[in-house]
């Protein structure tokens, strides 16, 4: 009789690590599927300032780890500092921004919106922002190729040099760069002092950067969602001006 039951238990046993056994392969199995298809999926959608590779791909992973555990909601406002002693630039408040937010993918960097159709007018519009401001205020700004975004796009830059140059706005991640435009799903990041980033946030036209509540960038640093009408481009037009106004001390 006890032998039989020891058999029992045996069987029961080997069946047990058998079944385990197989769960972890499957379980490893379908990560390592996952993780494959993530990486290709951040190489297709464009890596923006992070370096295209396995190096790159596993310090983004890092910070989404550091991000999923922190509970910090980018849309609330209230984790900005309250005692920020800057200037608004933006007149008044924004409108609020009709309908919901974009939906944003998950990965902390780069930091971007799942892709939506846009009027071909409206992205021709949008994408040439950095040079019509660069032309219009040359004494102030500088145009080239966003440093942030690893040069795969235009960006305004406030001139270093600058007379009226807030020299307190120094961040060594961002330099002197003001904005860009995001060739592949058209939102913008803008560097805005941090009543305009409250604005921007409480209005739903954008969200915090996430390295930011990490203490990696300055908390200005500021995530634009994509316009989807000319009156949209307006209001974008209003927050890109705010930040050439936290850059360079000139309000336009």
């Amino acid at each position: 009789m006890n032998e039989q039951v020891a058999k029992i238990v045996d069987s029961l046993t080997s069946d047990w690590k058998t079944a385990s056994l197989a769960a972890l392969g499957t379980t490893f199995g379908l990560s390592a599927v996952w993780l494959i298809s993530d990486y290709n999926a951040w190489i297709a959608f464009g890596t923006g300032g992070t370096p295209p590779n396995v190096n790159g791909y596993l310090k983004i992973t890092r910070f989404r780890i550091l991000r999923a555990f922190s509970g910090d909601d980018l849309r609330d406002s209230s984790r900005l500092p309250s005692n920020s002693k800057s200037r608004s630039y933006i007149d008044g408040d924004l409108p609020r921004r009709p309908g919901r937010p974009p939906k944003i993918i998950s990965r902390t960097l780069p930091q971007r919106q799942y892709p939506e159709p846009l009027d071909p007018a409206i992205y021709e519009r949008l994408h040439a922002l950095p040079k019509k401001y660069y032309l219009a205020h040359q004494d102030l700004l500088v145009l080239d190729k966003s440093i942030t975004e690893g040069r795969s796009t235009d960006a305004i830059y406030a001139k270093p040099d600058l007379p009226g140059r807030k020299t307190a706005v120094k961040d060594k991640v961002l330099g002197d760069e003001i904005a860009h435009v995001h060739p592949a799903e058209n939102s913008l990041h803008v560097w805005l002092t941090v009543p305009d980033t409250k604005k921007v946030v409480d209005a739903g036209w954008g969200e915090r950067f996430p390295l930011s509540s990490l203490g990696m960038v300055d908390h200005g640093w500021t995530f634009v969602y994509a316009p989807r009408t000319m009156g949209e481009v307006d209001v974008v037009e209003r927050i890109i001006k705010a930040g050439i106004g936290n850059l360079t001390g000139q309000k336009l």
